[in-house]
């Protein structure tokens, strides 16, 4: 591995995202390039190399035996080069130029991205973020550092897996921001029965907790519309009638921005503890503890927010 000894830490970057990713395209996508660009570099790396890296199969690309045997130890170097450039002597965060990911759905990414990008513009610059959807979350991805940070409801976790509890988020009723509707604070039983719903569920859901709450009531809902993101259901409640059962702290985020109001459900509902998942490996990692940080600060300053507006509101 010659370039090992370059500076250009990027084409080790570049290297690891496609033997993670196993395609140029989707290379290209976790670091920010066009597939051209990270064409370019494939062809760099397989100079440096002297081995394809990615082999044609069908209509797809395979790993070489080279690239399967060196695909963890791209990875460690990587880490390695990153935590040591993090805590160099008289480094400065402003100095770090680094693309990490992380795995969070569309309304957390929404609620927390534009006060965490702001933090980032501020005193990490060349850090950027790509915020992966969610998806199937294997622990996998966090292992082999296809993913940096987790943001969302931790199931099942390897033992080495790392967590840090945010915040218990709780659904809230989204509908049209109407005149006749601004008196109205919470819904009905038989209000949010009546309503035409848009649920949000990437795994295409007709059913939830609620219809649970709503057959021990004798009554039942109709779902009209299932979209795989919560936005999706924001922006179809804003056009319609419809209303939406989304988080709360989205909808905080959304109202403003959309002729669409937040109305609390007509009953209480189980809350859903949002936490962060790390793999060990950046335990030690100064930018990642700086973004992980970054975020709890984020997440509480949203809270302190909240608990002002409901003070001023009593």
């Amino acid at each position: 591995m010659r370039f090992m000894h370059s500076t250009d830490l990027n084409l080790l970057a570049a290297l690891d995202a496609l033997l993670s990713h196993g395609s140029v395209t989707g290379a290209a996508e976790a670091m920010g390039l066009s597939a051209s660009a990270m064409s370019r570099t494939l062809a760099r790396i397989r100079t440096a190399t002297g081995d394809p890296i990615l082999a044609p199969a069908g209509r797809g690309l395979v790993p070489t035996p080279r690239a399967i045997a060196i695909r963890e130890r791209v990875r460690a170097a990587l880490t390695e080069a990153q935590t040591l450039l993090g805590h160099a002597a008289g480094g400065e965060l402003r100095d770090v130029k680094r693309v990490v990911t992380i795995r969070a759905d569309d309304s957390v990414a929404a609620a927390l991205g534009p006060a965490l990008l702001e933090r980032i513009r501020e005193e990490v610059p060349g850090l950027s973020v790509v915020f992966s959807s969610e998806g199937t979350e294997d622990v996998a991805s966090l292992r082999e550092g296809r993913v940096d940070l987790d943001i969302g409801v931790q199931d099942a976790l390897g033992p080495e897996i790392r967590t840090s509890r945010l915040f218990d988020d709780e659904r809230i009723v989204l509908e049209r921001d109407r005149p006749a509707r601004r008196r109205r604070r919470r819904m009905t039983l038989e209000e949010f029965a009546e309503a035409e719903h848009i649920d949000a569920s990437r795994r295409g859901l007709l059913r939830g907790p609620v219809d649970d709450l709503l057959e021990r009531n004798g009554l039942e809902r109709v779902v009209r519309t299932v979209v795989p993101t919560q936005l999706a259901a924001a922006m179809l409640v804003a056009q319609s009638d419809a209303v939406s059962l989304v988080s709360a702290r989205f909808a905080e985020t959304l109202v403003g921005i959309l002729p669409v109001r937040a109305v609390a459900p007509p009953a209480p509902l189980e809350k859903v503890a949002i936490s962060l998942a790390w793999h060990p490996r950046h335990d030690g990692d100064r930018v990642h503890a700086w973004l992980r940080d970054s975020i709890r600060e984020v997440v509480g300053s949203i809270r302190a927010r909240g608990r002002r507006r409901q003070g001023g509101a009593g």
